[in-house]
């Protein structure tokens, strides 16, 4: 036995307030109360102002709750909510047969020609896009949010990884490595999966010009910028142009324009494919 009694802290951790229950008797309690929620799943899950997802992601990455019963709840109450809940689903186990299957993508990309890819981004911009300083509210707002809870919206993980790879120009395996650090639901496919689908170098049927809209992705999904607001203080009295704030002394200006920034995004894309044929010739 151990010498003398010890503690957590004696191993580095730290007690902190999570924002959900832990244990499987938790997950039940959980599962159940989105059960009755999930015929607006599909049209809701889309708003992080909107308690709409189900907040099973830690539970399922501990093995407090199985895939199997997640599945059996979702075909056991038909709608259409339940078929995009098992939509999502699908995906994460898709990711983990890739990961079985392709195992380079844990330090590459899907598709090795892009690899090739050299990216500009500025360890600066890296930095400020960590920190949420990049003075687009709701990529802000969610990284914000994912340091101090160790949770994010499942449509922000898509709007901040994004940004970071086709407005920062930033290697998406910084990102991924910084979402493995913070994330509370951490999973090496289900994580690795989502940061390739989002910089085009996994096996998505979409080209690499798919860039999102900051702007746009934010007047979409958080139209009033309730959410904005829960997670940035410095805009917490704005009401007009809360999606792209000016004149607001605490809150920063943006890093980059997008716009200019798409154009090198697909330069970059297009410069990386070419660079990689002509190796092979």
């Amino acid at each position: 036995g151990l010498s003398q009694p010890w503690a957590l802290r004696d191993l580095g951790f730290a007690e902190n307030s999570l924002w959900l229950k832990a244990g499987s008797q938790a997950a039940k309690r959980r599962l159940a109360a989105f059960v009755a929620e999930l015929p607006r799943y599909a049209e809701d899950r889309n708003f992080p102002a909107k308690d709409a997802t189900s907040g099973l992601s830690v539970h399922l990455r501990f093995g407090t709750l199985s895939i199997r019963a997640a599945v059996r709840a979702a075909l056991a109450h038909p709608s259409a909510g339940s078929d995009a809940w098992l939509s999502e689903l699908i995906w994460r186990d898709f990711f983990v047969m890739i990961l079985d299957q392709f195992p380079h993508v844990a330090t590459g990309a899907f598709r090795r020609e892009y690899d090739t890819i050299r990216w500009p981004g500025s360890e600066a911009h890296f930095q400020a896009w960590q920190e949420g300083r990049t003075g687009y509210p709701l990529v802000d707002a969610a990284m914000r949010q994912l340091l101090a809870t160790g949770w994010m919206h499942n449509r922000l993980r898509m709007v901040t990884a994004s940004f970071l790879v086709k407005d920062l120009l930033v290697d998406w395996r910084k990102g991924e490595a910084h979402f493995a650090r913070h994330l509370l639901d951490f999973d090496l496919a289900a994580n690795n999966g989502g940061w390739q689908w989002c910089a085009s170098t996994g096996c998505d049927a979409q080209p690499w010009f798919r860039i999102f809209h900051p702007y746009t992705q934010s007047k979409r999904f958080d139209p009033e910028g309730n959410y904005i607001r829960t997670q940035l203080p410095e805009l917490e009295n704005v009401r007009k142009n809360i999606h792209c704030p000016q004149d607001v002394p605490a809150y920063p200006a943006p890093l980059v324009d997008h716009a200019l920034q798409r154009k090198h995004a697909l330069e970059l894309f297009k410069y990386g494919k070419k660079e990689n044929q002509e190796s092979k010739n």
